[in-house]
């Protein structure tokens, strides 16, 4: 049965191989240009996220699909709940705000001189007894630089594709290849 698809295939000849190779890159170059459309409208580096533990259930769970948004001019309010990234973490980390601080930017004496205050959060996961701190790797606050964005609604367990992928990554490269050989071998 390979033996008739590898004959199949090479009458295909070179020309509608790179034809399909093309096609192939026009789909990913096409889901790029959306995701980063997607960014520069959310204002987030990270439109979508996928939650990979139970710290928020159960609010969310693991598995669960979240949607961010992070307007520049819109303030934090305790209870939100957002996703935010310390520097030298690989993976952002979503709970609520705890509490939330207004300081005025240093070297300004006035809050009138300095413009809009700077404001600061400390986070805690619904599922947990301790607030942040710990993880913030040395940060008594979270700044808004931290912050990827505020979730604004979610699918349940959608992001359960994402998690197994990457806890058997022989699973998202056998994807990976089947999809990349079905673009090649398809006629159309």
């Amino acid at each position: 049965m390979f033996g008739e698809e590898l004959k199949s295939f090479r009458r295909l000849g070179i020309r509608h191989i790179l034809l399909q190779v093309l096609n192939f890159a026009s789909v990913i170059a096409s889901g790029l240009m959306i995701w980063k459309g997607l960014g520069l409208i959310t204002n987030s580096e990270s439109p979508i996220v996928v939650v990979l533990s139970g710290s928020m259930e159960p609010a969310f769970y693991r598995g669960d699909l979240l949607f961010l948004t992070n307007p520049a001019s819109e303030r934090y309010q305790t209870g939100d709940i957002t996703v935010y990234k310390i520097p030298g973490a690989d993976i952002p980390i979503v709970h609520r705000v705890l509490e939330t601080h207004d300081v005025v930017p240093k070297g300004k004496t006035s809050s009138a001189e300095a413009g809009p205050a700077e404001q600061l959060l400390l986070t805690k996961g619904d599922n947990n007894y301790v607030d942040d701190i710990e993880l913030y790797q040395g940060l008594n606050w979270l700044e808004r630089k931290h912050i990827v964005g505020k979730v604004r609604g979610f699918l349940p367990y959608v992001g359960y594709v994402t998690i197994a992928m990457n806890d058997f990554p022989q699973l998202k490269y056998a994807l990976l290849g089947g999809l990349g050989l079905l673009a090649l071998i398809q006629r159309e």
